[in-house]
């Protein structure tokens, strides 16, 4: 089973794991559910566990990764690069006076 690129990055920019799994470990976590039995999804280990203690591991994109353990959404990593943004701005604005607008 997989996802759609559409739907699987969007899950990533609203803050959801979409894991990709075999075929046999989506039937085995399907009847642990069945069961009720608990899961525990550890994406710093990228791993799930079941309760009776099988452990199967899932890939994710690294900076993925850190987004969703940082909470990050796209304008969060962009606040992050503000300073950057406004030494760029000063720097174009003298170097390119004609590109920038003043209000």
């Amino acid at each position: 089973p997989s996802y759609a690129d559409l739907f699987f990055n969007n899950c990533f920019k609203n803050g959801i794991l979409p894991i990709k799994l075999s075929q046999e470990n989506v039937d085995f976590l399907m009847g642990e559910a069945e069961k009720k039995n608990k899961l525990t999804i550890d994406l710093e280990n990228q791993s799930i566990l079941s309760q009776n203690k099988k452990c199967i591991s899932f890939d994710v994109d690294p900076f993925r990764k850190k987004c969703l353990l940082e909470g990050l959404d796209d304008i969060a990593l962009t606040l992050k690069k503000s300073e950057s943004i406004n030494d760029f701005e000063i720097k174009l604005e003298k170097d390119k006076p004609w590109i920038t607008i003043k209000e």
